[in-house]
């Protein structure tokens, strides 16, 4: 894929909740002069932080002129433009200790008849591309359409923060947290990307606009997911994935194959626990093994059962629990395309939701 092509023509549109996660990577910062700086910018007011005279800019400004041959002169100018976003800050803090997961109530937030009705049209809209790309990489429609929905609404709410600022911002002030550090390096990575991507096609860095984390279009990529997962669908020579329904229906599909789905393979079965006192340390390592499915049929004998006769004998799954506040735990077998899912947001709410997303508005569609 060549990167000239990338031309992401964006427009504002309102901010969405963003439930994607970002993975841990190792950071600390460089002086102290930096983290008097940063901590400093807490609660300012946006013009009144300059990005350019904290240490720690300067350090990643140099970086990419070494890097990537970028002009110090012109990265310095972009970083005088950029502006603190407090906002994308305080949304990054943990959420206070508060009620128990609820699936149930998770569910209704996305499964509800406006994304419905909306599913529908944009599935309708797009018939065609939606069966080539189930064609061309595997995944059905059905999958493809949940996840548009569950992000954006079908770019209803792609978000309207530059995605300068914001990733600018929680590079270099994310807030403070146990994984502060390793949560910098991931957005300085994404300040990264955005910025090659913008040099690249030639584009303003501050036409991208997204979430609050920095999320854009209609299947909310990162920075780096554009780079390495987005396609020209339409065939029109650039990447759009604001603007142009095809290549987001081929990038989500291609994101999902990229991450091992599996062409013809179901998501997952309802399940029964079955599992006595003997069997809870068991049942807490089937539930330890992370986002992968790892036991067969009958390694999983003991512990839950399925009545779904579709289940294949001869796949893995792995088990999943679906907590409900005060009620009874939901348990699910998810095969490799149910963990697949959650390569894109690391959650068995998220991949649930999509799934049931996605089946509630063809079974609406054929109606």
């Amino acid at each position: 894929m060549k990167h000239s092509h990338f031309l992401l023509l964006l427009s504002l549109s309102a901010l969405i909740f963003n439930a994607g996660l970002v993975p841990d990577q190792a950071h600390a910062s460089t002086t102290k002069k930096t983290n008097k700086s940063q901590k400093a910018s807490a609660g300012r007011q946006q013009e009144d932080v300059h990005f350019t005279q904290w240490a720690e800019v300067t350090s990643f400004i140099n970086d990419m002129v070494n890097k990537h041959g970028f002009k110090e002169a012109e990265l310095i100018a972009t970083f005088n433009q950029a502006r603190y976003v407090e906002t994308a800050r305080q949304l990054m803090r943990p959420a206070p200790p508060g009620k128990p997961k609820n699936w149930k109530a998770y569910r209704a937030r996305f499964v509800e008849p406006h994304r419905i009705d909306a599913g529908v049209a944009f599935w309708n809209q797009n018939a065609d591309v939606l069966a080539r790309a189930e064609t061309q990489y595997g995944v059905p429609a059905e999958i493809i359409v949940g996840l548009i929905g569950v992000e954006t609404i079908f770019g209803k709410n792609t978000g309207s923060f530059r995605a300068m600022d914001t990733l600018t911002t929680l590079a270099f002030d994310y807030p403070e947290t146990p994984t502060r550090a390793a949560r910098m390096q991931f957005f300085k990575s994404e300040l990264e990307n955005l910025l090659l991507i913008a040099k690249e096609s030639d584009a303003d860095p501050f036409a991208f606009k997204g979430s609050y984390a920095g999320a854009i279009g209609l299947s909310q990529f990162m920075p780096s997911s554009i780079r390495q997962y987005a396609v020209d669908f339409d065939g029109d020579g650039q990447i759009d994935l604001m603007n142009s329904p095809a290549d987001a229906i081929g990038s989500v599909a291609n994101y999902l194959a990229v991450h091992g789905w599996k062409r013809h393979l179901p998501t997952v079965f309802p399940a029964t626990l079955i599992a006595g006192n003997d069997e809870q340390a068991q049942l807490h390592t089937a539930l330890s093994q992370g986002l992968r499915a790892t036991y067969s049929l009958g390694d999983l004998g003991r512990l839950l059962t399925t009545a779904s006769a579709e289940a294949p004998g001869g796949i893995q799954y792995g088990v999943v629990d679906l907590q409900n506040g005060d009620e009874p735990t939901e348990y699910w077998l998810g095969t490799d395309n149910f963990y697949a899912i959650t390569q894109y947001n690391r959650s068995y709410f998220y991949a649930m939701s999509v799934i049931d997303l996605g089946r509630v508005i063809s079974i609406a569609r054929k109606n």
